[in-house]
This record gives structure tokens, sequence and C-alpha cells, in this order.
């Protein structure tokens, strides 16, 4: 069998695998064929692929080469023509492709997107949200750090004190978490809001203030995201949070609904009040935001507040972010691949078929059937 990786358009910078992952593979009897210069952005070179046993060619050789395509990206119209694969792996975001995952149905591939692996413990070590998310958290704080006007530490000096930074965090998912632990360690004052009551220990474990709003609708079979609120909550949780973000110096958005469009919960009212030189830090601009004004990939600037729509922190450390990604995906590919070495699709693997959107001409997964009807 032969598993091929390609080289991400710009502006991603991550690599599905890297030469250090190669040589797991080749010890299962599975050659690797990587694009021209597919590492380059995450400081693996072609030459470090082919000492650790890969072979490098050109875009269209792996694409009719291999019979697994691995990307990050999806692929485009070009892409799909030239290819002679049976399995497409990625980080495709179905629930928000699902015409394009259908026209890919209709040619034949099966179709795996891996961030639709179930969470589960076993799943852990194949997570790529979580592994992702973890960078995100924490380059999310150092950004807003270099751009915030003011230490985020107390400092007492001959020439006066320095107050230390407040800063909210808005979701106490892998990111949130992350995030907490790095603003702790530069000396910030931490407050963090999350409609799961359940997260309220971790947070306080990490040295930050809960923010708690009562009668929060039950996420305990959501597999660990967050779940819609209603409405009376949403009002409930507006005001607490306003109160929040008034005296906040940085805030970092990272709250998401799976599938769906990020809730908004700082109004432009909110945004009015916030002290002038305040930085807001939205990881969660890819599906809308968290605030009324976040723009995705833009940086804007309203009455002395910066709002960074930024979803693409983890290729801002694409050597880590790749090697932490490429071990995801390795550890996930152990399920596709017999003894022998040969492609093995095993959908009864509550994984395999988690992970699986598309496959013998079909939509095999539930929800993103549903968006197609």
């Amino acid at each position: 069998m032969i598993i091929g990786v390609l080289k991400e358009p710009l502006p991603e910078t991550r690599v599905s695998l890297l030469p250090e992952h190669i040589t797991a593979l080749a010890k299962q009897q599975v050659s690797v064929c990587v694009e021209t210069n597919a590492g380059l952005s995450a400081y693996a070179t072609d030459e470090k692929y082919t000492a650790a046993g890969a072979t490098v060619a050109t875009r269209n050789e792996v694409l009719q080469k291999a019979d697994i395509i691995l990307s990050i990206e999806l692929l485009n119209a070009a892409d799909i023509e030239h290819c002679q694969a049976k399995v497409l792996f990625g980080f495709y975001q179905p629930l928000f492709n699902a015409a394009l995952i259908k026209s890919w149905s209709s040619k034949g591939f099966s179709v795996f997107s891996i961030d639709m692996l179930p969470r589960t413990t076993r799943a852990q070590s194949m997570d790529v949200l979580s592994s992702q998310a973890n960078i995100a958290g924490y380059k999310a704080v150092l950004y807003a750090a270099n751009i915030f006007p003011k230490y985020l530490p107390m400092f007492m000096t001959a020439a006066g004190s320095i107050p230390p930074a407040k800063l909210l965090i808005l979701g106490a998912g892998v990111a949130g978490l992350q995030a907490i632990a790095t603003a702790k360690r530069l000396g910030a004052v931490v407050e963090v809001f999350d409609t799961r009551p359940a997260v309220k220990e971790e947070v306080m474990s990490l040295g930050a203030k809960f923010v708690e709003v009562e009668g929060a609708a039950d996420a305990a079979k959501a597999g660990g995201y967050a779940v819609e609120q209603s409405a009376e909550f949403m009002d409930r949780q507006k005001a607490r949070i306003a109160e929040s973000v008034a005296k906040s110096d940085i805030i970092i958005c990272t709250a998401q609904i799976p599938g769906k469009t990020a809730p908004v919960l700082i109004t432009e009212p909110m945004l009015h009040s916030m002290k002038s030189g305040a930085v807001i830090i939205d990881l969660a601009a890819s599906t809308g935001g968290n605030t009324a004004l976040t723009k995705n990939d833009e940086t804007i600037h309203i009455n002395g507040v910066t709002i960074v729509g930024n979803s693409r922190l983890p290729g801002t450390m694409p050597s880590d972010a790749s090697k932490l990604y490429g071990k995801n995906i390795l550890n996930f590919l152990q399920l596709l691949i017999s003894k022998e070495g040969n492609l093995f699709l095993n959908f009864d693997d509550d994984l395999v078929k988690g992970t699986c959107v598309a496959h013998a001409g079909e939509i095999t997964n539930e929800r993103v059937a549903a968006l197609l009807t």
C-alpha cells in the first residue's frame, strides 16, 4: 500500500506526516510518497523524507500512485480529477462542506475526516482537535501579550506599581485550559466562563476564577463539547459576561459548537464598554466568532479595542503542530492497515465508522447526510 502526502496551499504551513512518522509506516510494509517541498514550511526538507524512506514526487504523481491521500486542507477540483486513490483522509470539516463531500462520494472515494473522530478514551491518541487546540490556546495568549500595550504580570518598581492584567477566557475546552495555564505563567489574573459546570474543577486547579451562570443545559452526552442553550439561560449568560468583559484587558474566545455557527457571546454594546487598549483573540473566527464584529483572518479596531479573528494559530508553530498532527494521523492509520500492510476498512470499529463520512458512493455519516436533505 502507498500513502500519499500532499503539500498544503498557503497560508497552511503544516504537513500531514513528518519524516519521523515515515519510519513507523515502513516497518509495516507501507510505502509513503510525498509531494515535492510538502514539509518545507514545517522545516522538513525533501532530503529528510528521502532519508526516512519516503519517495518524493510531483503532486500529480502522488495523486495517481497513492492508495490513501493525506491532506489537511480540502482538495481542489484538479486534484480530484487526477486522483486515483481509494481513500481521501484529512481535516475536511464535512459539517460545513457537506456538498463537496457528496461530490467526492459520487466519484467513488471513501472519505475520512479526522475532525469527526468520536471523542472517547480510546481515541485520545488520535484526537487532532485537541492536539491543535492546545497549540492555539498557548499561542493566543502569547499573541495577545505581544500586542497588548501593558504588562501582563504585576510589577512593583521604584517608579511605581503596575497592576496585573485581567484576562477573560470564554470556553474551557482544550484551548481554553491551555490559555489559562499560559496566562497564569505570565502573571495575569484569569477569569473563565463555560456553560459546562463540570469543567469548574479543572479551571480552579489551574488558578483561575470560574464564572458561574445557573441553569445550563446538560452537556454530559455531547462528547466533551458545548451544547446549545435556552434563551433564558442566554440572557443570564450575557448579563454575567458583560460584567467580566467591561473590566477585562484581554479576552481569549474559544467557544464553538460542532457543525454550527459559533455563539456570539460578546455583543457590540459590550465591545463599546471595554477599556481602550484591550485585546480580543477570537479562535472561533472560522465559524463566525464569539464577538459580534469578528472577521475571520482579519484584525479590526473599534474604539481602541483590537479584535483578532484567527483560527490558524496552530500554523504559527508548524514544526510542533505537524509533529502532533502527524502522530495523531499515524495512530489512526493503524486502524486502516492490515498485518500484511494492505488497506483494511473495518467498519465494525467505532472509530473507523465514526470518522468515515463517505463510502461506496454514499454519505455514511448521519449528521452530514442530514445537511443534504
